[in-house]
């Protein structure tokens, strides 16, 4: 049985697992400002290296080959130590493969009832 969580508590991938909040990526179709593209993406992203919540807008190009989910869903992304473990150990609905965004980023998409959840790993961890 899971144990039901209170109020007060942190989330278990949080408070148990290790995992650290990065940002929470939001669909747009507005232009935001400050875009910057990622064209590998078809994809502008804005507000993330300004934003002091880690709020990242998203607006994508209609021929864009991101999935259909992640161009509609907002997700939240989480910083893990090592990505390979975490996929492998916990059960999760991988959507988006390991991938590498940027030079020492990897980074997958998973699915939990219909949430998205991103996860990070760096290499300077290591």
């Amino acid at each position: 049985m899971n144990k039901i969580r209170l109020d007060h508590e942190l989330p278990e991938c949080i408070a148990s697992w290790g995992w650290k909040y990065h940002h929470i990526g939001i669909p747009t179709n507005e232009q935001k400002e400050n875009e910057r593209y990622l064209p590998e993406f078809k994809t502008y992203v804005s507000g993330f290296d300004s934003n002091p919540f880690g709020i990242e807008w998203m607006r994508f190009e209609q021929d864009s080959k991101v999935q259909e989910l992640i161009q509609t869903v907002p997700h939240i992304a989480f910083e893990v130590k090592d990505l390979d473990w975490e996929l492998k150990n916990r059960g999760l609905n991988v959507i988006s493969h390991p991938g590498s965004p940027a030079d020492g980023i990897r980074d997958a998409m998973i699915e939990y009832n219909g949430a998205l959840v991103q996860l990070f790993e760096f290499e300077k961890n290591k």
